[in-house]
């Protein structure tokens, strides 16, 4: 074959055949060394025979062809009687050569890297299996010779696959099961990694710094995703320091407003709280000795704070606000703190809880009674202070406080307004603009009907004053579960006595039941079982004394089933014959169904409504059933306060005549 080394890839099959027979079991008896005074033919001595026959025996070459166009079995595999024509360009090789090959041969049994001779070292070409340029084009990628390619080709299998040394073995098929032992040391012992030295095995265990892992982003942040950015944390140092003025001059409470707005981003009542939380003191003045300054107390009054350096600020700010980039998490953990715990105490302790409850809101509140313009005119009545105090912090409660546990947590502060309404509330210059939680109007509504009701001013109401309620508006069944406390637990501490609080929660269900917490609160009224679910027996039992009511005041009545039938398909319930908070909150006329089994002058109402009501309503989407009930309650009582004052101006001359002048 003289073109054979013009195509190199037809060199490299040959020689691949060349190992493939080599790695059978009667070429490795023939390849295997002779003991001394042993007998029998030798792979060394035949290979000049199968040269010389080349040159004597024409027909044998012809042979040698024809079996090399043969079918190749799998993996390269031959018929074992044939020698492939390589074999008639080699010669008698001398002892290197036969160590070279015998070396090889255990390379490829082991499943070790082949290493072949260097172009040096290597015998003259034509003489060993394997020339230099072969031998560097076989062994330039180690790894393709470890686990040889599979031929395309399926037919006969002359090599069993059971053979330890056949290319398609399992143990060349497949990776080894326990990694490859490491390699005796020339001269010595194999020491395993655990007795190497440290920084051996150090930087063996290392990852390399092209690591694909060291790529990966950080994606979990833990308490650092809600911090400030270390440039954004550094601009808001600088800026607090140019509203400071230099490093030794220290800052009252109308001056320290600027920094709570402009670096805190905080409101600005949030300022007397911000330098007690510098300095670590308690921002109420209260005192168990004084009844009107008890802990907890809402008429306790606030203390002053000291003024605040910005030093002081600088270490409260990297200790503190820095970890909350988020305006309503900045301002949960202002108005948290830490709250003193024994104060009587010779050493008291401060604890760090995880809610707010109502008396956290009385420091900002406070400041902000005492700040606001649009409540200057409260100064002079510290009474009505207090009571605006208490009203506010229930609003805040009602609206945020699903859990109705007056523990306030901070998960549902963060999904509350309770910030942007703060934040409003301070720069309105109208306080009864501000209809979430701080209009005075709707304190004073919310007021002046719980001062209607509590005819003996004991600050208490019982079941027969509720009745009388909105023009006795109300059912009998409907107020008894109210005070039986199932919607909720009354905090009077008085027996079927019914205070402020759990007054401002009845009124605020009651006047706006497209809230989903007012939905809730007469949702556990109705469910007698409470098992969840409000069954058509529940309704009715509500509903029979409405029917009554409608016929004492000569109202057309409208049987159950119908009313059931008009209700099912309003709410279209998921489940036939029960109902769920999900179908109500789903439904946007939901309170019309608690209207329909207890009020029966809103019920009424509803039936009634005219055109302009519902043109008035769409005009104002943004107000909510309370906003609207509210304003044209203030304008009732704005009204009757008027006449009451022209009232008494009238006696007042009348009794000046009388005792001042004669008929």
């Amino acid at each position: 074959m003289p073109n054979v080394n013009k195509f190199p890839s037809s060199k490299l099959k040959l020689d691949e055949f060349f190992l493939n027979w080599l790695s059978s079991q009667d070429s490795q008896k023939l390849v295997r060394p002779r003991p001394p005074g042993s007998r029998g033919p030798s792979v060394f001595s035949i290979l000049p025979q199968l040269s010389l026959a080349r040159e004597t025996r024409p027909d044998e070459e012809r042979r040698f062809r024809r079996d090399a166009v043969r079918p190749v079995v799998p993996f390269g595999r031959v018929v074992p009687k044939a020698c492939p024509p390589a074999l008639t360009h080699f010669r008698a090789p001398n002892d290197r050569t036969a160590s070279q090959v015998l070396d090889l041969l255990e390379d490829a049994k082991a499943g070790r890297p082949l290493q072949g001779p260097s172009p040096q070292s290597a015998s003259p070409a034509g003489a060993s299996p394997l020339s230099p340029s072969t031998t560097q084009a076989l062994l330039r990628d180690s790894s393709s010779l470890a686990t040889p390619p599979l031929s395309p080709q399926k037919g006969a299998a002359s090599v069993p696959r059971d053979v330890p040394g056949s290319p398609t073995s399992p143990s060349r098929a497949r990776p080894p099961a326990t990694p490859p032992r490491q390699p005796t040391p020339p001269g010595g012992v194999a020491r395993s990694p655990s007795k190497l030295a440290p920084a051996v095995v150090a930087s063996a265990a290392a990852p390399e710094a092209g690591d694909s892992f060291a790529a990966i982003p950080r994606f979990y942040l833990g308490a650092e995703a809600d911090a400030w950015p270390a440039a954004a944390s550094a601009e808001k140092l600088q800026l607090a320091a140019r509203l400071f003025g230099g490093e030794g001059k220290a800052l009252d409470v109308e001056q320290f407003r600027a920094v709570a707005r402009e670096v805190c981003e905080l409101p600005g009542f949030f300022a007397p709280l911000l330098m007690h939380r510098v300095h670590g003191t308690d921002p109420m003045a209260e005192s168990a000795s004084d009844p009107t300054a008890a802990p907890g107390s809402p008429s306790a009054p606030a203390r002053a704070p000291a003024p605040v350096t910005l030093e002081q600020f600088r270490t409260y700010w990297n200790a503190t606000l820095r970890k909350y980039a988020r305006e309503d998490a900045r301002a949960f953990h202002v108005l948290r703190g830490e709250r003193v715990v024994d104060a009587d105490a010779a050493a008291a302790s401060r604890v760090t809880t995880q809610y707010l409850e109502h008396s956290d809101f009385r420091p900002v509140l406070r400041e902000l009674l005492a700040s606001h313009p649009g409540l200057e005119f409260l100064k002079d009545s510290p009474e009505f202070q207090d009571r605006y105090l208490e009203t506010v912090t229930y609003r805040i409660f009602f609206e945020a406080n699903v859990a109705w546990n007056g523990k306030l947590t901070k998960r549902e502060f963060l999904r509350s307004d309770l910030t942007s309404a703060m934040r409003f509330a301070d720069e309105e210059e109208d306080i009864n603009k501000c209809l979430r939680y701080f209009s005075y109007e709707h304190f004073y509504v919310m007021y002046c009907k719980f001062w209607e009701l509590d005819t003996d001013h004991d600050f208490l109401v019982d079941k027969e004053d509720v009745l009388r309620y909105g023009n006795h508006a109300l059912t009998y069944r409907a107020v008894d579960r109210v005070f039986s406390q199932a919607p909720r637990a009354f905090t009077s501490g008085v027996p079927n006595k019914m205070g402020y609080e759990d007054f401002c929660w009845f009124v605020l269900a009651e006047e706006d039941k497209s809230n989903p917490l007012a939905l809730e609160y007469w949702f556990r009224v109705v469910d007698l079982d409470g098992d969840g679910v409000l069954r058509a027996r529940e309704c009715a039992f509500f509903y029979e004394e409405q029917l009554q009511r409608m016929e004492c005041l000569n109202q057309e009545p409208v049987v159950w089933e119908d009313v059931l039938c008009q209700m099912s398909d309003m709410l279209c319930c998921e489940t036939d014959g029960v109902i769920t908070m999900r179908d109500l909150r789903r439904c946007k006329l939901a309170g019309n169904f608690f209207n329909v089994l207890f009020n029966l002058n809103k019920f009424i109402a509803f039936e009634s409504r005219d055109p302009f009501s519902i043109r008035r309503e769409r005009e104002e989407p943004h107000l909510t059933e309370w906003d609207r009930f509210a304003r044209a309650e203030y304008v009732r009582l704005s009204m009757e306060e008027e006449e009451g004052g022209e009232g008494d101006d009238v006696w007042d001359d009348g009794a000046g005549d009388e005792n001042g002048s004669s008929f």
